[in-house]
């Protein structure tokens, strides 16, 4: 896949170019189906099949502080987009200058004449350009202005017969609950986070007979606090592992970790990055009497990780 991070980089408009345009938060199923289909009709055409994301997060931009955790960073939303077969990815810079942009100038100056758009595959509830004013009926209008074809694709609804469809916020709502065995019939996977090893507390292994890898999260939706069970991927081989996300109530310190126990592994990894999927959540995080419980109780929690995880 080739990725295009400055609308300026483009040097001419691409082969009869089918597109699909949106932030794409999670890269969901209903976001696959739509790569699926401009994939599908860019072969059909001889055509070039291209998704335009935004980075920053246009919320991020708009709304500066008031915006939610995201679901994928942009490394992770590269790479399953990637995974999709897509043949290019445009991110373009989210600024306020460009949000400022008219629907007219959006489509003219930037789908049709930059890129070259023939074919444009969203959803029904797509809008565009400045304020937002842009919509499906705008569209079609430019369509036929300018020739084009315009495809709404049915957004997918949740597995059970649910009237819901699938969205990004409804699989925020999932994890910030703590319901992660449910997330991957609307993501396609397990929600994962990533990140570098940091320095801990050195108690994991030294008072408890458990040593922790630990993440700082930044923009990341983390999951309710609690211990999960989880698998770890580091250097590209997985192993099964046990996570805790909260303050460490018997110790009484009242700061906030991502730790995770990996099983069956003794590699120093400080400064290394691991990804961590959240496979299913085991119990509330709880304040034990003693370190000596706290340590019977992650040895039941290893114990139901294994059985969850075989």
């Amino acid at each position: 896949m080739k990725i295009i991070e400055n609308l300026d980089d483009i040097k001419e408009p691409f082969k009869k170019a089918v597109i699909t345009i949106g932030n794409f938060d999670g890269v969901h199923i209903g976001h696959q189906a739509l790569f699926h289909e401009v994939i599908e009709k860019a072969d059909v055409i001889g055509g070039t099949s291209i998704a335009m994301t935004f980075e920053p997060h246009p919320i991020r931009v708009l709304k500066e502080n008031n915006h939610p955790p995201l679901i994928t960073l942009y490394e992770q939303k590269v790479e399953l987009i990637a995974k999709s077969g897509i043949d290019v990815l445009i991110c373009v810079p989210f600024t306020r200058e460009f949000a400022a942009l008219s629907p007219r100038e959006f489509v003219e100056d930037i789908l049709i004449r930059q890129i070259g758009m023939t074919i444009i595959v969203l959803g029904e509830d797509y809008a565009f350009g400045k304020n937002r004013e842009g919509n499906i009926d705008q569209l079609r209008t430019f369509a036929e202005l300018f020739d084009f074809e315009v495809i709404l694709e049915d957004w997918i609804q949740e597995a059970n017969n649910s009237s819901d469809r699938i969205s990004s916020t409804k699989i925020r709502e999932l994890v910030i609950s703590g319901h992660l065995a449910e997330v991957p019939k609307l993501l396609g996977r397990y929600y994962q986070i990533r990140g570098v090893v940091a320095t801990g507390r050195n108690r994991g292994g030294r008072l408890l007979g458990f040593p922790t890898a630990n993440i700082n999260l930044h923009d990341e939706l983390c999951p309710k606090t609690g211990v999960y069970a989880v698998t770890v991927e580091f250097k590209n081989i997985k192993y099964k592992g046990v996570a805790n996300i909260g303050y460490s109530p018997t110790f009484d310190d009242h700061v906030f970790t991502v730790e995770v126990h990996i099983l069956d592994f003794d590699k120093n990894i400080y400064g290394q990055k691991i990804r961590v999927d959240f496979i299913s959540r085991i119990r509330d995080e709880k304040k034990f009497a003693n370190i000596s419980e706290l340590s019977e109780q992650i040895r039941r929690d290893v114990e139901k990780a294994l059985e969850i995880l075989s």
